[in-house]
């Protein structure tokens, strides 16, 4: 079992570093939208009435969710490709552990995510963000479960869906809306109630919350506690890998 996740984990890392493509389209989209929007709405943006904080500084949480957010999807995409070229296949057939499947690809993902956002934190001194070195283990360990969460999310839709065209369409209508509603773009405090109803049950929002709250050594504002955010995205990437697990045993592969 584990030379099997070991082998799946390797083999998205390797793909991965042989296209540079995907490394720019994964990083450098989020970081032009945080220094043009940053960058354009930090004369008009107050995240709290009783202290001025600039857009730039808000928005770098959520900029940083939004790299674990494509890394996700560019990584997922592969268990489509991996079917219709018959790698799947020919791994279901093996003697191995059906959930080794899910651990390996979502690993490979979870991997490629952190690796990611670990480089754009060395713009963190721009947005006055810059984590002590006491807080970074708990930064890691907060990225590594909201990616693992999002990978296997992204590893069940793909499982289920037969085309890169229509993973793309779902991923775009469902994770895209998630993170503008996270609290990654504007606070919950300003928005409509039934926009913060929304907010409260999206696991994005705790995952938003807690690299905010650590970022800020510990000072969360209006959102979820760091502990709540913790326990929360705990649940969720334990909930996608049962989802993932349940979908291998139950989804055939053409």
């Amino acid at each position: 079992m584990l030379a099997a996740i070991y082998t799946l984990w390797i083999r998205d890392i390797v793909r991965f570093c042989r296209q540079r493509s995907r490394i720019i389209g994964a990083l450098g989209t989020p970081v032009v939208f945080w220094i043009l929007l940053g960058s354009g709405l930090r004369s008009s943006f107050r995240a709290d009435t009783n202290a001025q904080v600039d857009y730039l500084e808000y928005f770098y949480p959520g900029t940083l969710v939004l790299i674990i957010l494509f890394t996700a999807i560019f990584s997922t995409i592969s268990v489509i490709e991996d079917r219709q070229a018959g790698f799947l296949q020919g791994v279901l057939v093996a003697p191995i552990p059906r959930i080794s499947i899910v651990i390996g690809k979502t690993l490979g993902g979870t991997t490629l995510a952190c690796g990611q956002a670990g480089l754009f934190l060395l713009l963190a001194p721009l947005a006055n963000a810059s984590p002590s070195w006491n807080t970074l283990p708990t930064l890691a360990l907060v990225l590594t479960l909201f990616a693992f969460g999002l990978t296997g999310l992204g590893f069940v839709l793909a499982w289920w869906l037969d085309s890169t065209q229509g993973f793309h369409a779902v991923m775009n209508l469902l994770l895209v809306p998630m993170w503008l509603l996270s609290g990654a773009v504007f606070p919950a405090s300003g928005a409509s109630k039934w926009i913060q109803n929304i907010m409260v049950v999206n696991p994005m929002t705790y995952g938003v919350s807690a690299v905010r709250s650590v970022l800020a050594e510990g000072a969360s504002g209006t959102g979820p506690s760091l502990a709540t955010s913790l326990l929360v995205l705990t649940a969720f990437a334990t909930a996608m890998l049962v989802a993932g697990a349940i979908s291998v045993r139950t989804k055939k592969l053409n």
